[in-house]
């Protein structure tokens, strides 16, 4: 038997067995695509309900000292920002979360104000409190306008053009294609939930057949035919690639078929033609091999199951450094990165999610960096393999 027949053998020997458990094949395969429709139908439905609420919705402002300033109250309330009275104890109905923003007018203010003076107002908020963003921001906007367009006046009234006191006219081109601009929400999202699917897609059937095998003792009958050591992991790796790649498929798909149902205009942004998702699972292949033959190896390392899966948790780490690190200290994209782990991926992905084209040179590199990784890490597997303590559980 050549080494080809016996990795093909191996591989549909783990996938019969994985095949014959259904409950645990339905949970490797579907739970991930079926979680990732039910978060993006519900992040559309809490943003429209925040849009219906938040921006669209008269909002109650509690105001102190707004008998100060009639004519701003007034103003304000045309804008859809009513003046309320405002809690005894304005500092812990905020801190409490009973009112999202306030607004204190200076006892001064119809003084200064006749005088020509800046008259003060006060907002008074909570910043670390995101709720109260769009409340906050729509009180800052009218304030803003209703201070323009007073100083516009003033200026008029003594003959002088409002546009002197504006020395630049500042404008913005934005270069951001429509494309790019669409893709935001599924830059946010989408490379690190490709990488975790990817990366740990065949978790639990590389853990079970090798620290499983070994547990149960039934390692030792597999290591002990003609077979190659490499052949063996390697039919396992294949075995629990087929698994990755049906399940990062199908959350492509889900992510697809979603993004088309949903009501929302957030979340129809993840909608994605077919070749990107074609280039992104394409993308995803390195990560898929990388991402099993690592585990081969520290479950072979492992005595038993429990140890094996020990290492899920800073395995789940891993693919969410970049992102992370990316928030922090955002950088532009060269052609290095496309050879650190996870931040290749990263890169990759955004850039078909811009649809910005991704030259020859760029996929070289990735595909070999990737590839290089995964065989090292094979071999490294391979290495454990060799070892007869291998078979011996405990």
């Amino acid at each position: 038997m050549n080494a080809f027949s016996t990795l093909l053998t191996v591989m549909r020997k783990e996938l019969r067995d994985l095949s014959r458990d259904r409950r645990t094949l339905l949970l490797t395969l579907l739970l991930g695509p079926l979680l990732y429709p039910i978060l993006i139908l519900g992040m559309g439905k809490l943003a429209e309900t925040r849009v219906k609420t938040q921006i669209d919705k008269p909002l109650d402002i509690p105001m102190i000292g707004r008998e100060n300033a009639p004519n701003l109250v007034r103003f304000l309330a045309a804008q859809g920002l009513n003046a309320v009275e405002a809690p005894k104890d304005l500092t812990t109905a905020i801190r409490e979360q009973r009112v999202d923003v306030a607004l204190r007018i200076s006892p001064a203010f119809a003084k200064d104000w006749a005088e020509g003076r800046p008259a003060l107002v006060e907002i008074v908020q909570d910043s670390t409190r995101r709720e109260a963003d769009i409340p906050t921001a729509r009180l800052k906007a009218a304030l803003g306008g209703y201070n323009q367009q007073v100083g516009a006046l003033r200026l008029l009234a003594r003959g002088v053009d409002a546009q002197v006191a504006r020395p630049l006219d500042v404008a913005t081109q934005d270069l951001a294609t429509a494309e790019a601009k669409r893709g935001v929400m599924l830059s946010l999202l989408l490379p690190v939930l490709l990488t975790i699917t990817s990366f740990l897609g065949g978790a639990y059937l590389v853990i079970d057949t090798t620290a499983g095998e070994r547990e149960r003792q039934s390692l030792e009958p597999l290591l002990a035919t003609p077979a190659s050591r490499s052949a063996i992991v390697s039919g396992k790796i294949a075995a629990a690639c087929v698994v990755g790649l049906a399940s990062l498929v199908l959350t492509l798909l889900a992510f697809k078929i979603s993004a088309q149902l949903s009501t929302s205009s957030a979340a129809r942004q993840l909608n994605m033609g077919f070749l990107p998702m074609l280039q992104m699972a394409m993308i995803m292949l390195p990560m898929l091999f990388i991402g099993t033959s690592l585990l081969t190896f520290l479950s072979a390392t492992a005595k038993s199951m429990k140890e094996a899966q020990s290492h899920m948790t800073w395995l789940m780490l891993l693919p969410m450094l970049p992102g992370y690190a990316l928030m922090v200290y955002p950088v532009k994209s060269e052609l290095w990165q496309l050879a650190v782990p996870f931040l290749a991926q990263n890169q990759m992905l955004l850039k078909i999610i811009r649809h910005e084209p991704i030259g020859a040179q760029m996929w070289a590199v990735y595909l070999a960096a990737g590839f290089g990784l995964a065989a090292l890490l094979w071999f490294a597997a391979v290495r454990r393999y060799h070892q007869e303590r291998l078979a011996i559980s405990g």
